[in-house]
């Protein structure tokens, strides 16, 4: 494997526009790992296998091993509510407030607005104030357990559980509980430790049609830390924080088993799980299960992916350009080629055309961070989406029009690729006819007009 990373990955990173990846592998009880391309399109830095990229989302994997460590300590019930370790933790809707429990969270089945990317500090408070201040203000948009949505929010109040039954700042439980266990060697868990090694930066475009830029900021929010906001590592040190889930070195056994059970169902979009676990999300995959997590920052993405009956752990990490392309090519060829697995195909516009029924679709849908507003002009079915939030303007600065076509009758798909995949919109839980949920991004977003 060492030899087919060391001759490959410099030519498909160029193929997909990629400025810079570092990938390592776990087979055969061996780690194999390789890095190419520019970490920093201003300075020219290159990349090396000890450079470290932000993870993004991966991080909510640590944050569910710190509640597992703390469940096997016996000081937290997943389905107690959460206000038994948090009090203050309130909700625009209270009765949600009041029911919400930790298995929720977990399972991103809470229904609470879950991308409140707001500023709190940058400081060791900034997960304590956002309970505080930032989730009082936070609408129910799907009434708790009745779906899976995506919820950043949610993550941060796992983090928060956590901080107050050990007394520490996210980032410190981080180091403490896995970091120094697993003797990682090239870990950021706040931005003043990434000055510390040679570290990646998100590549963005200004418009579709814009070449590849250095994002203008280096991380998201700090409140946002145990969603994925700060986490920085280098793939070997994924590799070995997943070598950890394979030999049940930071959870017993019977503890990862439960991470793995299937607890909700995704809607299908091609660009998620088709399920999720505790935490982890759970591909059911020609060859067997395979479980793993995706993170996207400011232009920086990664993947994770563990095979655990075939031993096998595969971490991307990547700053820009097409990389769920690059994935698709690079990790769908290792895990053909050490674990007999299969990558199904994304989907695609069908060749023949597929009706739809405009009612359904049509209309405004409000999120936190973006405007989505599906129309109808000439028989052609549009997307317009407009940021709404200064988080949403770094990566979306002006509105931005995709045309789309139907995919099948609840399903849109956009009619030209993004970064090298088609986008799939799902419309759920039609009522007289017309959706009360866009499904995209993994996110349930509210009809608003």
């Amino acid at each position: 494997m060492q030899s087919w990373l060391d001759e490959n990955l410099a030519r498909l990173i160029d193929k997909h526009g990629v400025p810079a990846a570092s990938i390592a592998v776990l087979a055969d009880g061996e780690v194999s790992a390789t890095a190419a391309g520019i970490l920093n399109l201003n300075t020219g830095v290159e990349a090396t296998t000890d450079a470290i990229f932000q993870v993004g989302s991966i991080t909510k994997l640590w944050t569910t091993t710190l509640i597992m460590q703390l469940v096997a300590e016996g000081k937290i019930e997943l389905d107690r509510p959460v206000r038994g370790y948090l009090p203050e933790f309130k909700l625009a809707d209270e009765a949600a407030a009041a029911s919400i429990t930790p298995r929720h969270l977990l399972t991103h089945t809470a229904g609470f607005s879950g991308d409140a990317f707001t500023p709190t500090s940058r400081g060791d408070d900034a997960v304590e104030l956002f309970v505080r201040d930032v989730l009082p203000g936070l609408a129910q948009e799907v009434p708790p357990g009745a779906g899976f949505s995506y919820n950043n929010s949610g993550f941060v109040v796992l983090g928060r559980i956590a901080e107050v039954l050990r007394g520490k700042p996210f980032h410190e439980l981080v180091r403490e509980h896995i970091g120094v266990p697993l003797e990682l060697q090239c870990l950021a868990t706040i931005p003043d430790e990434a000055l510390l090694y040679r570290a990646a930066v998100g590549h963005v475009r200004p418009t579709p049609d814009a070449p590849l830029q250095a994002a203008p900021v280096w991380s998201l929010v700090h409140a946002m830390a145990p969603a994925g906001s700060l986490l920085a590592m280098s793939a070997r040190d994924l590799i070995t924080f997943g070598r950890a889930y394979l030999d049940a070195t930071l959870l017993d056994r019977a503890a990862i088993d439960r991470l793995w059970e299937p607890q909700v169902d995704v809607p299908p979009t091609g660009e998620m799980a088709d399920q999720w676990g505790l935490g982890w999300m759970i591909f059911t995959l020609d060859g067997g299960p395979v479980y793993g997590h995706d993170g996207g920052t400011i232009g920086q993405s990664a993947f994770f992916r563990l095979v655990p009956d075939k031993g096998v752990a595969v971490a991307l990490l990547t700053n820009g350009g097409s990389t769920a392309a690059l994935y698709d090519e690079l990790v769908g060829h290792i895990l053909r080629e050490t674990a007999g697995i299969e990558l199904p195909a994304r989907p695609v516009p069908p060749t023949e055309p597929v009706e739809i029924s405009a009612d359904l679709v049509t209309g405004r849908y409000d999120g936190v961070l973006a405007r989505a507003t599906v129309s109808v002009e000439d028989g052609e079915f549009w997307l317009l989406d407009e940021a709404v939030s200064d988080a949403a303007k770094v990566l979306l600065p002006e509105p931005r029009r995709t045309r789309l076509v139907p995919l099948d009758e609840s399903r849109l798909i956009t009619a030209e690729p993004g970064n090298g995949v088609h986008e799939v919109l799902a419309f759920r839980e039609p009522k007289d006819g017309r959706a009360a949920y866009l499904f995209r991004g993994g996110r349930l977003t509210p009809r608003g007009d």
